[in-house]
């Protein structure tokens, strides 16, 4: 693996393409045996038939978990903490059998303390038709290879 990215790495507008993965009717199957979400629009064909969908789909948050997966390797980030979401938008199905990747942005970039940057990362999933299935921002804190000195206080002595 290649050397991780630190918070002085960064600019705004950097962008990354994610490998791919291949969503299949067994990582929902595991999914819903992790999670006890075993609603039959994702685990019934029969049912998801009659659904607008005409087939089951994946779960919303398993593809929030694909990307935060896909996402960790591009960029490779010294992450410290994953922070918050914020304004995830879920716009269309993911299908078993969709190959779905992630593209990640850098929007925001703020020194956080001494050793750390905070950073606002916009991650879109999409699928083999470059269709954006989710959308939305993720915080971390990210690194510093520098340590940012202490604000400088100049005290005179009373006479």
């Amino acid at each position: 693996m290649s050397e991780l990215l630190s918070f002085e790495d960064l600019s705004v507008g950097d962008e990354w393409k994610s490998d791919e993965r291949l969503v299949t009717a067994e990582d929902v199957a595991k999914f819903a045996d992790l999670t006890g979400d075993f609603d039959r629009l994702h685990t019934d064909p029969e049912f998801a038939k009659e659904t607008p969908f005409g087939q089951p789909i994946a779960h919303g948050l398993l593809g929030l978990s694909f990307v935060a997966g896909l996402s960790s390797k591009k960029p490779a980030m010294n992450t410290v903490a994953f922070v918050g979401v914020k304004e995830w938008s879920f716009l269309h199905p993911v299908y078993f059998g969709d190959r779905v990747h992630v593209i990640t942005r850098v929007t925001e970039l703020s020194r956080h303390g001494r050793k750390r940057g905070r950073v606002i990362w916009k991650r879109s999933l999409l699928n083999q038709d470059a269709k954006v299935t989710q959308e939305g921002y993720l915080e971390t804190l990210v690194a510093c290879r520098t340590v940012a000195k202490r604000p400088h206080t100049n005290l005179k002595a009373a006479s």
